[in-house]
């Protein structure tokens, strides 16, 4: 593929460049942080529609702006939820009442969301969720009973998309619904941060019990669809920024294999030159992919390319390190009782690279049933 960034592009990376350095100085909570992007239009700029107090960019300068934002010292982003999830559901499948209901104060910066998928028994196999909503007589709010876990950010969120079963007696992918449930609802819902290896808390286990939902996207019955929808979604701008990061953790190892004399190891060096190898061609996939929508493998694909490599590469972080890397930045204490460093940290936290967000073996099995036409894998009744 041929592809390359215009003048234009290049004017809109100096002046993109030059707001983060401006902005981003200093320590910002996540919440405003959000709305400080919010404030100068960032949030949303490759939304399909404007008039909801966006910029416009070329797919280019999403890219552009993607990758400087990676690059630059930026708060990590709390928003890009209800940004590069909820907000191109809804322009795909909202009705013009939820996108002005909903699409400027994510724009904003003001309403940040959460997901609400994966349950205990029904992670991979999102088919197989529990999660039950009742619609009331008024014929327009439910109500949902039950327990999402893994959800990222819920601790913050203000919002939820849900996807539960409205038909009762329904299984797998049959009467599903999506749902936008407020998440300020003591007593109707709970949620629970879970302590990862890292000491980090962003995955949360939520109970609903008899929460309120006013909204479904979609139609009822129709939220394995517009769910699917939304998976599809995770893909090309956000692969490329992701890969500006992956490139920075790689140069890390790379100096921390010079500095314990781990790079005179032939198989060292084999190993990060393949890391700096298998990256370079996940760019280029990421670029013939960029904007297309007919490649129904293409998600998984790049699921399937970053989530091993960046595994490996937590692995080769500790070799480098030999015996040190057993060691941690700090002593012990109670109040605290480990602490890492990045090469810990990324070790640790890649080990769920590869089951999160569809766990290598599901993307296997889409890329052989929807791409390559393989007999489909017995399930259950449907």
């Amino acid at each position: 593929m041929d592809f390359g960034f215009t003048q234009d592009d290049e004017d809109f990376r100096t002046d993109v460049r030059a707001w983060l350095a401006e902005r981003a100085k200093g320590t910002q909570d996540r919440r405003t942080w959000e709305r400080t992007l919010g404030a100068s239009g960032w949030i949303g700029i490759g939304w399909g529609e404007d008039g909801y107090g966006n910029r416009r960019a070329t797919l280019t300068q999403q890219v552009v702006w993607a990758e400087e934002y990676a690059r630059s010292a930026a708060p990590p982003r709390s928003g890009h939820i209800g940004e590069n999830l909820l907000a191109p559901t809804l322009l795909a499948h909202g009705t013009d009442e939820q996108k002005s209901r909903f699409l400027p104060p994510i724009a904003a910066g003001e309403e940040l969301w959460c997901q609400g998928y994966s349950e205990p028994g029904a992670g991979s196999d999102l088919a197989q969720i529990r999660t039950a909503a009742v619609r009331e007589p008024d014929g327009r709010t439910y109500r949902v009973t039950g327990q999402k876990i893994w959800t990222s950010l819920a601790h913050e969120a203000d919002w939820c998309f849900v996807l539960a079963r409205t038909e009762p007696g329904s299984v797998r992918h049959h009467g599903l619904t999506f749902l936008l449930v407020p998440m300020d609802q003591p007593g109707r819902i709970e949620v629970r941060p879970i302590r990862q290896m890292t000491g980090t808390s962003d995955f949360n286990e939520v109970f609903f019990d008899g929460a309120y939902a006013g909204h479904v996207v979609g139609g009822e019955g129709d939220g394995w669809r517009v769910a699917m929808s939304l998976l599809g979604f995770e893909r090309g701008v956000s692969t490329l920024a992701q890969q500006i990061g992956f490139a920075e953790e790689l140069a890390g190892v790379v100096r921390a294999a010079v500095a314990s004399g781990a790079v005179h190891d032939p198989v060292v060096r084999e190993r990060l030159v393949r890391q700096w190898a298998e990256l370079r061609t996940m760019r280029w996939n990421a670029l013939r992919t960029l904007g297309s929508s007919g490649d129904g493998g293409a998600p998984s694909v790049a699921k399937l390319l970053w989530a091993g490599w960046h595994q490996r590469l937590g692995e080769l972080a500790v070799l480098v390190r030999g015996a040190s890397a057993g060691v941690g930045p700090a002593d012990w204490s109670a109040p605290a009782p480990y602490e890492l460093d990045a090469a810990q940290h990324l070790f640790l936290f890649s080990r769920a690279d590869t089951i999160y967000g569809g766990s290598d073996q599901i993307q296997r099995t889409i890329i052989a049933e929807r791409v390559l036409g393989l007999p489909r894998e017995p399930k259950g009744a449907v």
